[in-house]
Parts: C-alpha cells; sequence; structure tokens
C-alpha cells in the first residue's frame, strides 16, 4: 500500500469520528473575538458617536452605513478567495484567521479614539467624521478576513445534520458567553472609571486581546480535522471550479438558500436595530442611567445562552422550523411590549428582556444550522463545495440591509430632533418627538422583521428527510470514486 493511500484511510478514520470535546470547544473560541467587538460595536457605538464623540446622528449612522456596506461588499470576495486558497498543512480557512487576528484587534482598538483635529471640534466635524469612516472600513475588513472563513468551516468539520446544530451550539455558547463577558467587562469599567471617554478605551482594550487569543485558540484546536477534511477534498478531485459570476447564478438559482438569507436578514434586523437602539431607549425612555445599559443586556444575552442548549436539544425531536416560531414568538411578544414601557417599570423591563433572549437565541442558531444543508444540496447538484461563496453573498446580503437599517435609524434620530453631546457634557433633555423615534425603532420595526423571518422559514423546503436523502447521494457518489 503507497503512502497516499495510508494517508487517505488516515484521513477517513479522523473524519468519520464524531467531533470530540475539545475541537468543538476550539472551534466555538472562534466566534469569541466577533463576538465579542461586534456586540460591544452594536450596543454602544452609534451611542458612542453621538454622545461621546459629539457626531451628529444622521452622520453618525452615515458611517455605520458606509463600513457596513463595505464590509457586506467585501464578504463574498473573501469568500471566494478563501475558497481558492491551498495549503495542505492549514487547509482553506485558517490561514486568513492566523494572519487576520492581530490586525482585527488593532483596527477594533482604533475605532475607540477620538483624536484632537481642532480646538473646538464641534464646530468642524468633518476631519473627525473621515477618520471613524476609514478606521471603520478597515475594522470591517479584517473582521471578514478572520469571520467569514470561520462561519465556513463548519461543514467542513461535520457532515453530520444533527451533529452540526451541536456544532453551532457550541459555537453560539462562546458567541452569547462572548457577548455576555462584554457586557459584564462594561458594567465593570464603567462603574470604576468616571470618564465616559476613557471608558470606552479601557472596555475596547481588554475586548481587543481577549479578541485575538481566542482566534488563535481555534486555529490551533480545529488544525488536525480540517487538514482531514483537505486531504479528503484533494482526493476527491473535483471538476474544475466555474468563474465568479457563473458561481453567483448557480447561488442564486439555490432556491433554498433565498430562503436562508432572507430568513437571516429579518432575524439579525430585529436583532441590530434593538441593539443599537436600547442604549438610548434605556436612558431617555426609561430615564436609567448609562451604567444600567449593560444589566438590562446581560439579562438578554444569559437568557439566550441558556436557551441554546434547550433549543439544541428540542431540534432533534420537532426540528428547526418549530424551534424557530417558538422562539420568535416570544421575541415578538417582548418587542411590541418594549414601545409601551413607562419610566418606573423597570420588573416588566427585565421580564421583556428575558423573553427577548429566549427568541434571541433562536436567531442565532437555526439559520446558521440551515446553510450547511444547502451547501450539500449545491454539491449534489454541481460537484462541488463552494461554502465560502455561499456564506460571503448569506452575510452580503444580510450587512446591506443592516446598513441601511442603521442608516435609517440614525437619520431617524436626527430628523426626529435628537440631540447629541461631548463627552464631560451633561446629557441633553431630549424632544418628545426623539423619544417617540427611539420608542418606534425598539418595537414597531423589530416586530415587522421578525413576523417576516417567520412567514420565510414556514416555507423552508430543506428537512430532515430530504437532507438524509442529499447526504446518501452524496456517499453513493464518493464510494463511486473510492473517496
Amino acid at each position: 500500500m503507497n503512502d497516499s493511500a495510508t494517508d487517505g484511510d488516515a484521513q477517513r478514520d479522523i473524519l468519520s469520528e464524531k467531533l470530540d470535546l475539545k475541537t468543538k470547544l476550539a472551534y466555538g473560541a472562534g466566534d469569541l473575538g466577533p463576538a465579542i467587538t461586534a456586540n460591544i460595536s452594536v450596543f454602544y457605538l452609534l451611542f458612542f458617536f453621538t454622545n461621546i464623540a459629539g457626531i451628529p446622528a444622521g452622520l453618525a449612522g452615515s458611517i455605520l452605513m458606509i463600513s457596513k456596506i463595505w464590509d457586506g461588499v467585501n464578504d463574498p470576495l473573501i469568500g471566494f478567495l478563501s475558497d481558492k486558497t491551498k495549503s495542505r498543512r492549514w487547509g482553506r480557512r485558517l490561514p486568513w484567521m492566523f494572519y487576520g487576528a492581530i490586525p482585527f484587534g488593532i483596527f477594533f482598538f482604533l475605532q475607540w479614539i477620538v483624536p484632537q483635529f481642532s480646538a473646538n471640534q464641534s464646530d468642524n466635524v468633518w476631519p473627525l467624521f473621515w477618520y471613524y469612516v476609514i478606521i471603520g472600513v478597515l475594522s470591517q475588513s479584517f473582521f471578514t478576513v478572520v469571520n467569514l472563513p470561520y462561519t465556513a468551516m463548519t461543514p467542513e468539520l461535520t457532515q453530520d445534520y444533527d451533529e452540526r446544530t451541536s456544532l453551532n451550539t457550541f459555537r453560539f455558547t462562546f458567541s452569547i458567553g462572548g457577548s455576555i463577558l462584554s457586557l459584564i467587562l462594561a458594567q465593570i469599567v464603567f462603574s470604576q472609571i468616571t470618564d465616559r471617554q476613557q471608558r470606552y478605551l479601557v472596555l475596547a482594550a481588554i475586548c481587543t486581546v481577549i479578541s485575538i487569543l481566542g482566534l488563535y485558540w481555534c486555529v490551533f484546536g480545529v488544525r488536525d480535522r480540517i487538514r482531514a477534511f483537505e486531504a479528503k477534498r484533494i482526493l476527491a478531485e473535483e471538476p474544475a471550479s466555474l468563474p465568479f459570476l457563473e458561481q453567483l447564478k448557480i447561488v442564486f438559482s439555490n432556491r433554498p438558500f433565498l430562503f436562508v438569507i432572507g430568513i437571516y436578514l429579518f432575524s439579525w434586523l430585529g436583532v441590530q436595530i434593538t441593539a443599537s437602539i436600547i442604549p438610548y431607549f434605556v436612558v431617555y425612555c426609561m430615564g436609567l442611567k448609562e451604567s444600567d445599559v449593560p444589566t438590562l443586556l446581560i439579562a438578554v444575552q444569559g437568557t439566550a445562552l441558556l436557551m441554546l442548549f434547550v433549543w439544541g436539544a428540542l431540534s432533534k425531536k420537532v426540528g428547526k422550523k418549530v424551534v424557530y416560531f417558538l422562539g420568535m414568538s416570544l421575541w415578538i411578544i417582548a418587542a411590541a411590549g418594549l414601545f409601551f414601557l413607562q419610566p418606573g417599570q423597570i420588573v416588566l423591563m427585565y421580564v421583556m428582556a428575558v423573553m427577548a433572549g429566549v427568541g434571541v437565541s433562536t436567531a442565532y442558531l437555526i439559520p446558521w444550522s440551515m446553510i450547511p444543508d444547502v451547501i450539500e444540496l449545491d454539491e449534489l447538484q454541481t460537484g462541488q463545495r463552494r461554502e465560502g461563496i455561499f456564506y460571503g453573498f448569506m452575510v452580503l446580503l444580510q450587512k446591506f440591509g443592516l446598513a441601511f437599517g442603521l442608516f435609517l435609524v440614525g437619520n431617524t434620530l436626527q430628523a426626529s430632533g435628537f440631540k447629541a453631546s461631548l463627552a464631560g457634557s451633561p446629557l441633553p433633555i431630549q424632544p418628545e418627538s426623539a423619544l417617540l423615534a427611539i420608542r418606534i425603532a425598539v418595537g414597531p420595526i423589530p416586530t415587522v422583521c421578525l413576523i417576516l423571518g417567520l412567514v420565510l422559514t414556514y416555507f423552508y423546503p430543506i428537512t430532515r428527510e430530504m437532507h438524509a436523502e442529499i447526504m446518501l447521494k452524496l456517499k453513493e457518489r464518493q464510494e463511486k470514486k473510492g473517496v
């Protein structure tokens, strides 16, 4: 028996084994950094721009829109390039994470600096605007460099339908756990540091270090399994890759894929719009302090973390669709209720936060458990595995929608008369029109997004039985090739 045959048998043995706890933990750790940085950004960056840097809400929303649009544009490009990457030692995805981790951390940190371009910055915010646009574009570029190859690894680590849900449970345990950790850190930092600008700088520095370490844990922890998959993929002798534009046509002719990106888009529009407006809601509508914001967010994320395990186990019995419907229904009730909350109804606010957390966990778990099934359907139809381009375009469309949502939130606040402030200045009293705009953004708008996501989930075509049939046909094809 030659060496290549022996190596092939060894790789098949590794891939036939169930994922061990060490590999699942390492894979989960890869989402720690992106989750921490994204969580801090989505909850605090718009608030930071308007209440610390003194940028008008409309311009602040535009900064986030520009960086998110660029983030979306580079997603399919990085996905395509990672599909094309050749490294038998590291696989297609890990080199991107290894070399991108440190720049990713540095540019995230630079977003929380307020550079002094003039003695009185309130008179001319444009230098500050362009600083945050440039840093935001670079930060989102390196976020994609580490995060998109990471997300594309799921179907490479296991081809088992239920094990993927388990793997995503570990991933989002770290993701939501990282989000909770970032909020606990925010609460500690905010309570210990009185300077409002210094708070964010210290918090960003701590999150940067944790993020980089989590990415390297993932790279070295999953390397053996990824190498085994890469060796098997090379032995399979896939047909020559199609041109990029031809791949796009195939991707968007995959009907289940269109459902998944729609479900993901509406789920995360609900998540992100709510998250970006919550600090304003807590401070201006509920009359609480800025340091009270992390406590409420921990209630949401803590519930979501606990429910991940419940939904993961339940999905094996009742399926992904039912789990999504159960979680989203509670979240819709909570989102609608937030609109009517009044100052002093603190206990009710926390009850709604817990209800929302139950639904948020399904927004994390279910769409990402669906996308590998879509990729296998494409492999059956075309003979190629194109995880990168599928994940790239899934995130592309989601970020375009998110960019528009953040732009809309920022400009709606400005149009409603919202008053920005500089660090060190007392928070201004907001007009009734601004308070109404905040309530609409925290309640009715997310509710509409979540209902649209439910409609698409109802019509999603890939069932457990259909996926089993897809995998059987793929296995038969591989056996014919002797792979």
